[in-house]
């Protein structure tokens, strides 16, 4: 089994980033429209001879097409004026087409020359390195968040048991929701639902965990969508839960997909899986 390196892979990686880098620039032009970046694609050039280009794209604005081509080297060394003179000479039979070269390993000082000279963008696309996690000053940049989390429940309500005048007749049909049903006290004109109730309740225990009763003592009322009840207090029972912690990390190394730098111009791009990130550098 071969293990030679056809340069696919690479071609591959390439066009991943720049569809990426391409989707997230919006140009809010009328006439605009991009088409998905292809690999291996054949155009004729003006003698009727097909050039075959590793990646390729085009975007209409104004009535304008405006087409783009990238050669690619995966290659480990850096690329010679060579491969920049051959890939001019495939471009310059093909008019209104724009040349850009990857690498992952850069360009030797005549092939940077030349590219320039003939308006070639030269550019590393690369996996991410320590060098992509420093800003411009030298300062690091944050790679990891982790988060603690810890959810705190109220008390749990086991039974609620009205305490009423005596002689009064028996309650029947008093329903609702927790937070529909207030109790007031008379003597401090307090109100609180039965929803504040169970936080109240939670507040009385610190890491007290388990069952417990609790009656209070007071002339009040009990109020609830449908009517109103005088009352002496209230008998509670209830749980008190322990609080449960969850933990997570967001590694945004994870989410960094690879680097585009454009030499020309001094500026790399992140490619992160949801967005694209531009940095001087």
């Amino acid at each position: 089994m071969s293990n030679k390196n056809t340069g696919k892979d690479y071609e591959e990686f390439v066009q991943t980033l720049y569809q990426a880098i391409i989707k997230s620039e919006s140009f809010n032009l009328p006439g605009h429209k991009n088409i998905d970046v292809e690999i291996n694609k054949f155009i004729l050039d003006k003698n009727g001879i097909e050039r075959q280009f590793d990646i390729y794209w085009e975007y209409t604005l104004a009535d304008i097409t405006y087409k783009t081509v990238i050669e690619c080297k995966d290659y480990k060394q850096k690329i010679s004026i060579e491969k920049i003179d051959s890939f001019i000479g495939k471009i310059s039979d093909i008019p209104g087409l724009r040349g850009l070269f990857a690498s992952k390993n850069g360009y030797q000082s005549g092939a940077l020359t030349k590219a320039q000279q003939h308006n070639i963008e030269l550019l590393i696309v690369r996996s991410q390195n320590d060098s992509d996690w420093i800003d411009s000053d030298g300062n690091p940049l944050l790679k990891k968040i982790h988060f603690n989390a810890t959810a705190i429940p109220p008390a749990m309500i086991i039974n609620f048991e009205l305490l009423l005048p005596k002689d009064a007749k028996p309650i029947e049909n008093m329903g609702g929701m927790e937070n529909e049903i207030t109790i007031q006290h008379y003597d401090t004109d307090k109100k609180y639902t039965i929803y504040d109730l169970k936080g109240m309740l939670l507040d009385n225990h610190e890491a007290q965990y388990g069952i417990f009763e609790k009656e209070e003592n007071f002339p009040g009322k009990i109020i609830t969508p449908t009517t109103e009840v005088e009352i002496v207090g209230y008998r509670v029972k209830y749980e008190i839960l322990k609080p449960s912690t969850e933990s997570w990390d967001i590694d945004f190394t994870a989410k960094l997909m690879g680097v585009v730098e454009y030499l020309n111009k001094g500026i790399k791009s992140l490619v992160f899986d949801n967005t694209v990130k531009k940095r001087s550098y």
